[in-house]
């Protein structure tokens, strides 16, 4: 489930409408919906057995094929497959029934993300009480870590986005770059390229508020701390800054293309060898098999670059699946959602469709990691995704606001790439309004 990009402008009026929804029902501690019985694996199993049907919201394209292979398996229940819309349209229709108190469906797609927005509102279904904390050593620590919210487990994880640097082996060979393995390395090789060819650039970043908290987060940084509607953000700290300090350097000089993700160009300047490689999450291979056929045989997989030399890495985009509070048969929901991502059955047709999985016995399955996809030079690229994915640290929350968080992200730090400017103030303004936002809406938030 990478994150799916819309218009800045639409992304303002709908996120600014889920958070204030957010609010309201997190201040008002709002459950909704009726509470689950005594709990229990046996109550999942008794659920299943017995039948009913529930409705599931999702936009993956694994979804209509997941649900007929359930069905097909506990034929008394019936699943009503639902796409209500992307991540913030569906979102906003998730909170509009949460604060309605009706409406919602049994289970929903949520990315890591946004989440907390919806744990707070104590909107979700606690699946300890089904026995489901036992499955932990099932998943890797950051999927895990991201549906732990507040000491409850509120979902199950399905993909995982552990970052990798892409890159075009024609070109950085064209040019004598090597496979940089420290961002030291990575802003030399920016340096050269462009130098040699003032229309080629390592990357593009126009400003992507996921790809810079992933980076923080990559970078040791861990500017949000979240207990319950308490938040303290700090993007003044040491990790914020040892980012800032590497990538102003391609920023303010100029050694970054500018064009707008999942563009038109975009896909264009990726084909054509102007944009050079990429740091993002293990979605990314179906994403240029499927979109980028000018570039295939030319790309290559490499472990993100580090400040040291030591392999850490960070998320960048996945999600989960969560039961709703206000499901009529929460146990039978949950016993779908089991199946959905800790079921082989169900996890074998979402690698099918392309996805990236968070299942450490997947992860660290032999036919998993020999695929070579010719698109990759028959590279085994998983290989270097599923380390990646053990690199992952731990201990990233995100803000209970993180969908308003991002919508504001190109009128503060984004401003530095259209002026070429450094990072740092932006970040600072950017914090300036979150706590300002955060507050206004009922929070307790502050800044350091």
């Amino acid at each position: 489930m990478k994150r799916m990009i819309s218009s800045r402008r639409l992304a303002r009026i709908v996120t600014a409408a889920v958070v204030g929804a957010v609010a309201a029902a997190s201040l008002a501690a709002c459950s909704g919906g009726t509470a689950a019985g005594s709990g229990g694996a046996s109550d999942v199993d008794a659920a299943l057995k017995q039948g009913g049907t529930i409705t599931y919201w999702s936009w993956t394209p694994s979804a209509q094929a997941q649900v007929a292979a359930f069905e097909k398996q506990y034929p008394k229940v019936k699943v009503k497959l639902v796409n209500a819309g992307t991540n913030t349209t569906e979102y906003t229709k998730l909170q509009n029934a949460v604060k309605a108190g009706s409406g919602a469906p049994d289970v929903a797609q949520v990315e890591y993300y946004a989440i907390p927005q919806f744990a707070l509102s104590d909107s979700l279904v606690d699946l300890t009480q089904y026995g489901f904390d036992k499955l932990k050593s099932s998943y890797t620590p950051g999927p895990w870590g991201s549906v732990n919210i507040g000491g409850k487990l509120v979902g199950l994880p399905q993909d995982s986005g552990p970052m990798a640097l892409f890159y075009n082996k024609t070109i950085f060979d064209k040019y004598g770059l090597q496979v940089p393995t420290t961002w030291d390395e990575y802003v030399a090789d920016a340096q050269k390229l462009h130098a040699a060819d003032p229309n080629e650039y390592i990357t593009s970043d126009s400003g992507d508020p996921g790809f810079a908290t992933s980076m923080i987060w990559q970078a040791g940084g861990r500017p949000f701390s979240v207990d319950g509607t308490k938040a303290t953000i700090n993007l003044q700290d040491d990790g914020s800054k040892k980012w800032t300090a590497v990538w102003d350097k391609l920023v303010e000089g100029k050694l970054v293309s500018t064009v707008p993700g999942w563009s038109d160009e975009w896909f264009k300047a990726l084909g054509n060898g102007q944009i050079a490689s990429l740091v993002t999450g293990a979605w990314m291979p179906g994403v240029l098999e499927g979109s980028v056929k000018d570039g295939a045989g030319q790309w290559r997989v490499a472990p993100t670059p580090t400040y040291d030399g030591t392999p850490t890495n960070s998320e960048n985009g996945g999600g989960a699946q969560v039961v709703m509070k206000q499901s009529k048969n929460q146990a039978l929901a949950a016993g779908f959602l089991k199946w959905l991502n800790n079921s082989q059955d169900s996890i074998d047709v979402f690698l099918k469709s392309g996805g990236f999985p968070s299942t450490t016995k997947d992860l660290n399955s032999s036919d998993f990691q020999a695929q070579a996809p010719s698109y990759f030079g028959g590279q085994k690229i998983n290989e270097v995704l599923v380390d990646g994915a053990k690199n992952v640290s731990t201990g990233w929350q995100y803000l209970p606001f993180e969908v308003y968080a991002n919508s504001i992200f190109p009128d503060t730090v984004g401003q530095s790439y259209s002026s070429a400017s450094s990072l740092n103030p932006g970040l600072v303004a950017w914090q300036k309004q979150l706590v300002q936002y955060g507050n206004q809406q009922g929070f307790t938030v502050t800044g350091k």
